[in-house]
């Protein structure tokens, strides 16, 4: 069982804003070291402890190669060190087992976990090779390239969504009712104006310029989610020929910024905006699943992560997951007997958007403020990543009245 705990209150995400759009001309790191310092200084922690950092970023930016060390200096905790994590989707909860890790093994007590990611505008880049034709090299744009091809599975992402699709017999009216839920559990977060959001989000929020001096424009909240209907669901056909995946049962690409605190039971209860409630990270787990099958990933991750925790699929009163196809959440209920109305309830990933780095830690954030809302219980986050793999983390919520 993990020492490691979350101070409530002491997390945050911005708005998701849609691929090209209102979050496109900022670069990720340094966006993300802006919000984090004026969401740190509205919160008076500006003194807070930080012996340790950790940066998940999966799409390279100009100078991310200092990573941690030049977000954190630029948040204003020149003494802090720690490694930058990329693992696709999985790197937020990558980025919470380091923290965890690091507290229970004595070597930090109070961790700041920072994810972003600008999946527009992504780099192009050039790999020189001089035994090339000519000398001449190879180039790679980072994100489209990657998301048309799996170097090892050789198959673009929503073809690991069909072969699921397939291996479970899910069709696409199917895949339309989970759709449909899963955008009326959403527009439960914007109720009584973001009423749920509001919670860990700062709305409406300010977007700066790119030199992060001024305000032009402000978000009222995610951009970038569509209006869903069953009848316009019904009108859409497969993205790939013969398949069952829609343009409405995956999500889009984004750019956001989200951040955490970890530390000891001590640490977090100073911290914790309500010392009274205890948010504990139980434990955490991993999978790898058959090539090209990246779906069925986060099955096999939760039943890891439940097992280091102690915990039956049964005791589990929270469900949240990064689903990048509806497929995803259609599998897990099968195998794993969770009703698909207990899973995402306000909201995830397939309708606010795919950021990357920080689409897991948003989800966690969630899974937190829904159990704290309903008086605490065990949770359960797992998500699949790139490569047919998957994370989870189970948290356990008590002392929320």
């Amino acid at each position: 069982m993990s020492s490691a705990f979350i101070p409530y209150g002491q997390y945050w995400s911005t708005p998701f804003a849609r691929w090209q759009g209102s979050l496109a001309h900022l670069h990720s790191l340094e966006f993300a070291a802006w919000n984090s310092r004026r969401e740190i200084a509205a919160r008076g922690l500006r003194q807070a402890p930080i012996d340790y950092g950790i940066l998940g970023l999966t799409v390279p930016q100009q100078g991310s190669f200092y990573g941690l060390p030049w977000a954190m200096g630029l948040i204003g905790f020149e003494g802090v060190g720690g490694p930058s994590v990329a693992q696709a989707c999985a790197t937020s909860v990558r980025c919470l087992a380091m923290a965890a890790d690091e507290v229970n093994a004595g070597r930090a007590s109070c961790a700041f976990v920072l994810t972003a990611d600008r999946v527009s505008n992504g780099p192009q880049l050039y790999y020189p090779d001089p035994q090339g034709p000519g000398g001449s090299g190879r180039s790679e744009n980072w994100v489209l390239d990657n998301f048309r091809e799996d170097p090892f599975a050789k198959v673009a992402m929503v073809q690991t969504g069909e072969n699921a699709a397939k291996k479970h017999g899910i069709s696409t009216s199917e895949q339309n009712e989970v759709t449909l839920l899963r955008y009326a559990q959403y527009r439960d977060a914007l109720a009584d104006d973001h009423a749920f959001q509001r919670r860990y989000m700062r709305l409406p929020f300010e977007v700066p310029d790119a030199r992060l001096r001024k305000t032009v424009a402000l978000l009222a909240g995610d951009e970038g989610v569509h209006a869903t209907t069953r009848e316009g669901l019904a009108k859409l056909e497969p993205v790939l020929p013969g398949g069952t995946i829609t343009y409405g049962g995956q999500t889009h690409p984004a750019d956001g910024h989200a951040a955490m605190f970890v530390g000891s039971r001590e640490q977090a209860k100073a911290l914790s905006m309500r010392p009274e409630i205890s948010i504990e990270l139980l434990a955490f787990g991993q999978a790898r699943v058959e090539k090209a099958h990246m779906p069925l990933a986060p099955v096999p991750a939760a039943r890891a992560a439940l097992q280091q925790a102690g915990v039956d699929a049964r005791q589990v009163t929270h469900v949240k997951t990064h689903n990048p196809f509806v497929v995803n959440d259609i599998v897990l209920s099968r195998e794993m007997g969770f009703a698909l109305d207990r899973i995402n309830r306000y909201g995830c990933s397939l309708v606010w958007g795919h950021p990357q780095g920080p689409t897991g830690l948003r989800s966690v954030i969630e899974l937190v403020e829904e159990m704290v809302q309903d008086g605490g219980g065990i949770g359960l986050f797992t998500g699949c990543a790139a490569g047919d793999t998957a994370m989870s983390v189970v948290v356990k919520v008590d002392g929320a009245r």
